[in-house]
């Protein structure tokens, strides 16, 4: 027999960082399995971005090529219309990574763009 997974391989990513030391908090819900009625379940079928178009603010969405969720900064990119805009695709990065792995996440070219846009 050959594998297959019940389950899309980010739930393993997020298993690796919310139910490990490295990233488990007892007060998490992402670790613990909890929910509460002060938590962001609620929003999540309202159209977060559908005011993208009038954020004025400097604005830099950042994701993996590998993460599963890359198509949310991809959306919200496209909706901003302000020039005080950078989209960042990090190679080889999946969405935990840019949590706390210090081999993905750009440092440098996050400093210089707030610096630019949000001054010293």
């Amino acid at each position: 027999m050959g594998s297959w997974r019940v389950h899309p391989v980010f739930i393993e990513q997020y298993h690796d960082y919310y139910k490990t030391p490295r990233g488990y908090h007892p007060r998490s819900l992402n670790s613990t399995d909890g929910w509460t009625a002060i938590g962001c379940q609620s929003f999540l079928n309202q159209p977060l971005m559908a005011y993208a178009n009038e954020i004025e603010g400097a604005v830099l969405p950042i994701h993996g090529s590998e993460a599963h969720s890359r198509y949310f900064s991809e959306d919200t990119y496209q909706r901003l219309t302000g020039e005080n805009k950078k989209l960042m695709i990090i190679p080889g990065a999946v969405h935990v990574d840019l949590y706390d792995n210090y081999d993905y996440i750009p440092f440098d070219t996050i400093e210089a763009f707030y610096t630019q846009y949000l001054g010293q």
